[in-house]
């Protein structure tokens, strides 16, 4: 395969490109110079470098001296409202909700959303990391599902009631799902702050 389309099989794989718009990709590339080029492999492997995985809530962050236990500064802040965890599908969607001031609690990123006709399901999300969350949470009074308006969001959502039921009846955690301030087909992370507000406003 030659490297031109190789580098656009490779960009087809980033989320909601399609193969004509990876091809844009590398002729841009190709079309600037090799200063461009080495400083965009350079940052990608200090991406790689310097940004870990929090083993508490799953998110992507900067990982610094102070980093405790690759645990992210959401996790580790005392002011953060432990009584409260948003279930979101990827990271992307916990910006937005960062980003719009509206929530004060824990998060926890599930990694993906729950397939309607597939049957393996574990390799899709993270469900027992999930319920290892849940446990360790003591002060949690509340778990609110937040994802996107959509037959797999609402999947997700129905899938993930059932499979944590039990344990929430038993240690009385209420569960809730966005409101009405998302319409039907809107993406989480493209909400803007004010949709985002009256969307947990309205959460039932």
């Amino acid at each position: 395969m030659d490297p031109i389309e190789k580098l656009a099989q490779m960009f087809k794989e980033f989320p909601g490109i399609g193969e004509r718009q990876a091809k844009r990709f590398v002729y841009f590339l190709m079309a600037k110079n090799a200063n461009y080029s080495e400083a965009l492999s350079k940052t990608i492997l200090e991406l790689k470098r310097e940004v870990a995985r929090c083993t508490e809530c799953f998110r992507f962050f900067l990982f610094t001296n102070q980093t405790q236990n690759n645990i992210c500064s959401i996790c580790t802040n005392p002011n953060t409202d432990s009584s409260m965890l948003m279930i979101v599908e990827k990271d992307s969607d916990l910006e937005s909700v960062l980003k719009s001031k509206v929530y004060a609690g824990k998060y926890f990123v599930l990694g993906g959303l729950v397939p309607i006709v597939e049957k393996t399901t574990l390799s899709f999300v993270r469900i027992p990391e999930l319920k290892e969350k849940i446990k360790k949470e003591k002060n949690l009074k509340e778990i609110i599902l937040a994802f996107s308006m959509s037959p797999i969001g609402d999947h997700t959502d129905f899938y993930l009631r059932n499979e944590i039921k039990d344990m929430c009846d038993k240690n009385n955690i209420n569960i809730s799902s966005l409101g009405r301030g998302l319409s039907t087909g809107t993406e989480l992370e493209y909400s803007d702050n004010e949709t985002l507000k009256n969307a947990l406003k309205n959460r039932k």
